[in-house]
């Protein structure tokens, strides 16, 4: 006799799926408004500049913060909602396994080793950065490189999360589809 709450590998995958897939919308959706800040921002340096001639190097690198959080967070959404640039004069004729067993082995081959390398060469650039609370360079800077250099590993986790999702898709989709051949 089945328990009705048997955790099956499928239910955990796709729970997993659902989960990472959540967690980068919402990271997605927040970070969005970093784009509105940075344009925000941008456009009162150049009034400042242009009509004031004033400037401010601490507003200009916050828009710069602002630009590079919108790419190296939104980077897994992007990856997730197929947003990315892709080559792909083959991929679109192939079928839906085929383009299963691409994405599996392309994930684990490369998407995955490329996030772990990320992860490890930034991880002491990072750690020392804040050792250090390391600020700006420029007079009137921001005094939060540390966190601008923590963008890195950010990107490579969440990439990481979401390569994961795109691995166990590709994988259920080539179980399913292996299952439905041997039925019919």
């Amino acid at each position: 006799m089945m328990n009705d709450h048997f955790i099956t590998p499928f239910l955990v995958m796709q729970n997993s799926i659902t989960f990472i897939n959540t967690l980068n919308e919402k990271i997605a959706r927040i970070i969005s408004w970093g784009a509105l800040a940075a344009v925000l921002i941008t456009f009162t340096v150049v009034i400042l500049r242009k009509f004031f001639d004033w400037g401010s190097i601490g507003l200009q690198e916050s828009a710069l913060y602002f630009h590079a959080l919108l790419f190296m967070a939104g980077a897994a959404y992007t990856f997730n909602q197929e947003g990315h640039v892709r080559v792909d004069i083959f991929y679109q004729n192939f079928s839906t396994r085929s383009k299963a067993w691409i994405n599996l082995f392309g994930g684990l081959l490369l998407l995955v080793p490329f996030c772990l390398f990320i992860l490890w060469i930034s991880a002491d650039y990072v750690l020392a950065s804040w050792q250090h609370l390391e600020g700006s360079r420029e007079a009137g800077g921001l005094p939060l490189v540390f966190l601008f250099k923590s963008y890195i590993p950010l990107f490579g986790i969440l990439l990481l999360l979401q390569a994961i999702v795109s691995i166990l898709s590709a994988w259920m989709i080539i179980k399913n589809t292996q299952q439905q051949g041997e039925t019919s």
